[in-house]
């Protein structure tokens, strides 16, 4: 199976082609430039350096959450429109799954996303095959791992953009594994391997229906409804 992946959740650009679970062509770029600009030209070289197209691809695999608003809908705007020609199903990935799917061997990996506002979005691996969930997808503050981490069985490490935050409260814990910087972004590749696994299990869709996860309001949806409370009271 042809699988494409994407990653545009967080201040990261990633794109993947992987065909029967050989890596054909990978590219990442931090470069500061906004995903509007790299997507795109991204996709397309990708295409170019393998000689496949769009029609090519039998599975699209798209961060669809949580991470950048406006980053998400980039991705998942330009998948439906890729896909939407031909029909291919699509998966649309937790961006905190993805970053797991990085790994493999013994022990906990903790994915967190720098959510602002004094908060991350995060979630919990086992590293076994399969990637085993161990918590689901949330937007919270850094104390609510306190219970986790304090409970957790296994070696455990931190990936993401919010790994440093983690660190910075949680690094002295027994159990508690460094994981080198360069090693915690988010990869296209592991967007196809969880693409993959989502597709065996039936959970993915056509193009019309992929979706965005964000798991909080936006800033301009909570002023709006802060706005509206402060109208209502007397």
């Amino acid at each position: 199976m042809t699988v494409f992946g994407m990653d545009t959740a967080g201040r990261t650009v990633s794109v993947a082609l992987m065909r029967d679970g050989q890596l054909l062509y990978e590219c990442y770029q931090d470069a500061g430039l906004t995903h509007s600009e790299t997507l795109m030209p991204l996709v397309d070289a990708a295409f170019k350096a393998t000689g496949l197209t769009p029609a090519d691809v039998e599975l699209w695999g798209v961060c669809a959450g949580p991470g950048s608003f406006t980053g998400l809908r980039i991705g998942l705007a330009a998948v439906k429109g890729l896909a939407f020609c031909t029909g291919a199903a699509c998966a649309p990935v937790s961006a905190l799954e993805a970053l797991a799917y990085s790994f493999v061997g013994e022990g906990t990996v903790v994915s967190a996303l720098d959510a602002r506002r004094g908060q991350v979005y995060w979630a919990a691996f086992d590293l076994g095959p399969g990637h085993a969930r161990l918590v689901p997808d949330a937007a919270a503050g850094l104390e609510e791992m306190d219970e986790f981490l304090q409970n957790c069985k296994k070696p455990v490490f931190f990936v993401g953009d919010g790994a440093a935050l983690c660190y910075n409260r949680y690094g002295s814990l027994p159990g508690v594994l460094p994981c080198p910087p360069a090693l915690q972004r988010p990869r296209a590749s592991a967007v196809c391997l969880a693409a993959l696994e989502m597709n065996q299990k039936g959970l993915c869709v056509p193009p019309a229906r992929l979706l965005p996860s964000y798991l909080r309001l936006s800033q301009a949806e909570r002023e709006r409804q802060a706005r509206i409370k402060g109208e209502s009271m007397p």
